[in-house]
């Protein structure tokens, strides 16, 4: 069964359906990228100290502590869980998008690759190894990557294609 080039073929209204979907996935994807903002200032530091706190620095304008292994474990999960289901939706609607189909395989996959490595880098960074912060930081930028160009595909393929005869 071929898939590709499906999208701009579906009903002016399963567009629509498809357009409120990405967009208001948006708005919650880039709602939780501002609370890494707000929490790590973007930074490998803050993200450091967002999970192994920053008691010694005296300095600090706010203090954090290290999260508990419940704390870890439940924000991993739930992350995990929760982007895996957003990816496979996405990839699952960017299949039927008419792009090229070496770029559209590659973000298909890649946020699954990413959604381990930074989540999965959480861990190992709350573990100790806090090198590994420098993974989490590459990983969500792919993965955030991922999410604008699939977003912008989907979008571009929903809103600016005609229904062919």
């Amino acid at each position: 069964m071929q898939f590709h080039g499906l999208l701009s073929q579906f009903p002016k209204e399963v567009k629509l359906l498809i357009t409120a979907f990405v967009l208001t996935l948006s708005i919650g994807f880039f709602t939780g990228i501002n609370f890494v903002k707000i929490t790590s200032t973007f930074q490998s530091n803050g993200i450091e100290s967002n999970y192994l706190g920053n008691e010694s620095d005296e300095e600090a304008e706010v203090m954090q502590f290290k999260k508990s292994e419940k704390e870890i474990h439940t924000l991993i999960h739930n992350h995990i869980l929760s982007m895996s289901i957003i990816f496979l939706l996405l990839g699952g609607i960017l299949s039927l998008t008419s792009m090229n189909k070496k770029l559209k395989t590659i973000l298909m996959f890649e946020p699954f690759l990413s959604i381990v490595l930074t989540f999965g880098g959480i861990y190992i960074l709350w573990s100790g190894v806090l090198w590994f912060k420098y993974i989490i930081m590459f990983s969500g930028m792919a993965m955030v990557l991922s999410f604008i160009l699939s977003g912008f595909f989907i979008l571009k393929e929903t809103i600016c294609s005609k229904k062919k005869a």
